[in-house]
């Protein structure tokens, strides 16, 4: 939100400097997240400067040109060639000498000295429309005589600059989103140090000069419109709006529109009270009517887009047909133009909930909207259209031609709160002064309505919807008297609580760091996601009010996210890819129930080394993923777990990785189905850690320090012909029966089909390892131990020795 020096300055006058400013804006709140300085005509007209034509002659090579002598103020003239009709001897002009940079448009332009039709010209002389001063190009500006050689025309046009501060402001913050409700923080907090006067414009002059424009209002639903209220102006000259209004509006980055709407979009940000100017005579019906859209009802907004109604969206009409949508935007045909000349001016308070359903429906975000979905200050509407009456009349004239009509059936009844002193100083930690405390309050526009020697009674106006809590005020009190004002006590009480032993986040970056050493990049998705990635619609979490179609619902699986991520990178020619992505799934467990689980997602793609002269070409497969899954176990310090084949409708050839019953990560290849749901081509393999089942499996214990034996290790290799449906997660499991203290490593070294081995059957290499921690193994040990493994895998696989 852009808040404007200058037009802060309104409402309080301070002297302070913007650094100044903008540290206190942010210690109390409305962090300042930049500053800028913004000049009412882009450039500042620097380099321009008033000149006088000493001469003016016709160019010998150009019939249109005149070669003119140009005295700014320097010792030597400088020589201009102009084609402009107008230029004379003896006038003022504007001149733009060389080096200025002239913005005709929004890329401007940069005078150089140059030769026209073979004559020097060292800079411009300058019509209107090219300085900025307005749109005539008729000819060159002729100033008055009493203009004084050399004076700079920033000067002499006394153009004025101003600085804006960008307010990042949070959510629950609507009180603070207007130029008066900052100066009111800005008062509150000097207050406590010095006299403040926050000045807040007089409405007292407001008068109905006449009655001859009365409008009826009808409101159907008094919940979707709690408070409308209306009037009518006559005789108003709709033209283009006064220098300062005009500038003011630039400054935060609003275009003028004319003196009635700049009004309208003026008290919006100086009030954050939305209005809506409609042109009177196109109301139908002399009736405003304020309903729901009708069945099939169609719209035709102020962007020239024509809108389809839904039932739920709420709109400003007239007798016959809409003419706003309500809080949200306004329509071609009922807008105020130079050919109007009375208008109803509207001021309301509408159903948040409503405001922001319509707008997210339309796809719209407007200043209104924002105001209105956040809840405004619904006992405002009437004070702020008063003030916009009374502006209206003073740059466009007209008079008041109706009584205001103000429906407002059930008024919003502010928040009662108790506060204790007791419970400001122990949630501060300080000891405020009583009227330290009582002053911070009034300032912030909380009533004092009964004070006790041990607490107040308060009444919080409606409009701060994020202040019903005594914590609330004493949030606010701690706000304006400054986090940095708190005085922390030379000696501080502390319990200390033993330390887990399995540290989650901790955990998370050992993974993190593991994965990311190994060339992974981390990915972070929104955990919203498109409800037709999933076959089991039953268990999807779904968003009341979702966004669009693609976040309707709340992410089931990790794998969709990150598919999304590879697809994108793929079809920019980034083949070889490693992700990872910590995150939370979630799973409908019935009426108002749900599952909430923390996981861990890899995916592998492309190629398993980039291209180098060094190593063969080699895509990722199946194994290069186990090996990654088997690391993080290992890393983890998971042991004694296992691995089997199952199926998984989105992985073709799963495995799963249990302990005990517990499931711990299942990987495999993604399927084709699964890849043409988000149009992906390239294979792509993909592992989900149940991250919250696997720190369950943790022990917690320190990692101990084991000496390397001292002792030689002995490998044994078999080559074994064995069914091609046999694993080898068999073999180990046999091979650990046979020899569960000695043996060490299992592992499968080489696997082959093909010509010699007979149909139906694989061959694979497999080695052995063994170590005893107290002696040297001896072959005649080995060579038993090896005797039983081969019988055990004849008797039991059915395998031969090749």
């Amino acid at each position: 939100m852009k808040i404007s020096n200058t037009w802060l300055q309104n409402y309080l006058k301070v002297d302070l400097s913007i650094d100044e400013i903008s540290t206190i804006l942010t210690d109390i709140g409305l962090e300042v997240e930049g500053i800028e300085t913004v000049e009412s005509i882009k450039g500042g007209l620097e380099g321009i400067v008033i000149g006088e034509v000493k001469s003016c002659e016709q160019h010998p090579n150009a019939d249109k040109l005149k070669l003119t002598k140009i005295d700014v103020g320097h010792a030597d003239l400088l020589d201009i060639v102009c084609g402009a009709p107008n230029v004379a001897t003896g006038q003022k002009v504007i001149v733009a000498t060389v080096g200025t940079t002239l913005y005709p448009d929004e890329k401007g332009f940069k005078i150089k000295k140059s030769k026209i039709r073979g004559e020097v010209s060292e800079g411009m002389l300058c019509a209107e429309d090219e300085i900025g001063l307005g749109a005539s190009h008729d000819g060159i500006m002729v100033l008055k005589t009493a203009a004084e050689v050399g004076t700079s025309a920033a000067d002499y046009f006394e153009l004025s600059s101003d600085t804006v501060f960008e307010i990042g402001l949070t959510p629950n913050r609507i009180d603070a989103a207007s130029h008066f409700g900052v100066a009111r923080d800005l008062a509150a907090y000097l207050a406590l140090s010095q006299e403040v006067k926050l000045n807040k414009p007089d409405v007292s002059g407001f008068k109905v000069d006449n009655y001859s424009q009365a409008i009826k209002i009808e409101v159907d639903d008094a919940k979707l419109v709690p408070r409308y209220c209306g009037v009518t102006i006559g005789n108003v000259n709709v033209e283009d709006s006064p220098a300062w209004l005009q500038n003011n509006l630039k400054a935060i980055g609003l275009k003028p529109i004319n003196n009635v709407v700049d009004v309208t979009n003026y008290v919006l940000h100086e009030l954050a009270q939305p209005l809506h100017a409609f042109d009177l005579d196109k109301i139908e019906g002399n009736t405003v009517k304020v309903r729901c859209a009708k069945k099939d009802e169609k719209f035709t907004s102020l962007d020239g887009l024509e809108r389809e109604l839904s039932k739920q969206d709420l709109m400003i009409c007239n007798s016959k047909d809409p003419m706003c949508i309500a809080g949200v935007f306004g329509g071609e045909s009922s807008g105020v133009n130079t050919e109007t000349t009375s208008i109803f001016l509207e001021s309301a308070y509408f159903n948040p909930v409503s405001v922001r359903k319509t707008a997210k429906r339309h796809g719209l975000n407007t200043d209104a909207s924002f105001r209105f979905e956040r809840g405004v200050d619904p006992n405002i509407t009437v004070y702020a259209l008063k003030r916009a009456a009374l502006l209206i009349q003073e740059i466009a004239g007209g008079e008041i031609t109706s009584e205001i009509q103000d429906i407002y059936p059930e008024p919003i009844e502010n928040y009662l709160v108790e506060l204790e002193y007791s419970k400001v100083n122990k949630l501060i930690g300080n000891d405020l002064p009583k009227e330290t405390v009582k002053s911070i309050l009034e300032n912030l526009e909380i009533r004092i309505l009964n004070e006790t020697e041990d607490k107040l009674r308060l009444e919080v106006p409606a409009y701060r919807v994020d202040v019903q809590r005594d914590v609330d005020l004493i949030e606010e009190i701690l706000r304006i008297y400054g986090y940095n004002n708190v005085v922390l006590p030379d000696f501080m009480k502390s319990n200390l609580s033993p330390n887990p032993k399995v540290v989650p986040h901790k955990i998370e970056n050992s993974i993190a760091d593991l994965l990311s050493s190994q060339g992974f990049s981390e990915i972070f998705n929104n955990s919203l996601t498109n409800p037709e990635y999933y076959t089991n619609k039953d268990e999807l979490v779904r968003m009341v009010n979702p966004l669009s179609r693609e976040t309707e619902v709340l992410r089931g699986s990790m794998l969709y996210g990150g598919l999304e991520v590879a697809v994108y990178n793929q079809n920019r020619r980034r083949k070889n890819l490693k992700l990872y992505e910590f995150g939370k799934t979630y799973r409908a467990l019935g009426e108002s129930k749900f599952a909430e689980t923390k996981r861990l997602g890899i995916w592998l793609s492309g190629d398993a080394e980039e291209e180098s002269w060094e190593a063969a070409k080699q895509s990722i497969n199946f194994f290069n993923l186990k090996e990654k899954v088997e690391n993080c176990l290992n890393r983890l310090g998971v042991s004694k777990w296992k691995s089997e084949e199952v199926e998984d409708e989105r992985l073709d050839t799963a495995i799963e990785f249990t302990k005990g019953k517990n499931s711990l990560v299942v990987m495999g290849k993604v399927s084709d189905a699964e890849l043409k749901k988000v149009e992906g081509k390239a294979a792509v393999y993909y592992a989900e850690f149940n991250w919250d089942t696997v720190l369950r499996m943790l022990s917690g214990k320190d990692v101990q320090y084991k000496t390397v034996s001292k002792f030689p290790s002995v490998r044994r290799d078999l080559a074994l012909l064995i069914d091609e449906s046999i694993a080898f997660s068999d073999i180990q499991s046999i091979a650990k029966k046979v020899e569960q203290c000695l043996l060490k490593e299992v592992n499968l070294f080489d696997v082959y089909e093909g010509k010699n081995i007979a149909s139906g059957k694989k061959s694979y290499a497999v080695s052995f390892t063994f170590q005893d921690e107290n002696k040297t193994l001896t072959d005649k040990y080995i060579d038993k131990v090896m005797e039983k493994m081969i019988s055990s895998l004849k008797s039991e696989l059915n395998a031969e020795l090749r």
